[in-house]
């Protein structure tokens, strides 16, 4: 039987298994524990949670991470519904003091790249020593920026989808699994 969910006036059914999503954030934590074992309790990287839909990424990233770090939030926007404004608002700015850091950007999901573009050239005017794109989602079929992207959780096709931290209209982030729009 295939699992499905309501929200609001729209249906989704399941798309990625929770099991798929770990082993998924199993591989990509080992390649950051890897490639950031350099850092120290004096330097430490700065963990720079998109909110609110990397939160629960985050939080699985966080559990399987070994390197010294520090964990900030921002939060900008550019969603409404089940499309992207191509506007992004900052809602929660950048932590102050941050020149001069390490940061991994964790975002729940890359698609056009428009907000991670606005909060790559916002850290680049904040001075920060280098930047990396950590993302547990990309839809490489629509993503066309030049931000690299070093660290991709799974790829996905460009279909509208919600659960495992991503919403419709703040409804669905808190189920297990990914779904995809069921059309």
């Amino acid at each position: 039987m295939e699992q499905k969910i309501s929200l609001h006036d729209k249906t989704f059914r399941l798309f990625i298994p929770n099991e798929t999503l770990e082993k998924a954030i199993d591989a990509l934590a080992a390649r950051l524990n890897k490639d950031y074992a350099n850092c120290t309790d004096k330097h430490p990287a700065l963990l720079l949670c998109t909110l609110n839909g990397a939160v629960i990424f985050t939080a699985e990233l966080l559990k399987r991470l070994t390197f010294p770090l520090e964990l900030k939030a921002c939060k900008l926007s550019s969603y409404k519904g089940t499309t992207s404004t191509g506007v992004v608002t900052t809602e929660v700015p950048l932590p102050a003091n941050i020149a001069g850091r390490r940061v991994i950007i964790v975002e729940d999901i890359v698609d056009t790249g428009t907000t991670i573009e606005a909060l790559f050239h916002q850290l680049r005017e904040n001075q920060v020593q280098d930047i990396s794109v950590c993302t547990m989602f990309l839809k490489p079929e629509v993503y066309k920026k030049s931000i690299p992207l070093q660290y991709v959780a799974l790829e996905i096709p460009n279909k509208f989808v919600v659960g495992f931290g991503l919403d419709y209209d703040e409804l669905g982030r808190n189920t297990k699994d990914l779904y995809v729009l069921d059309i």
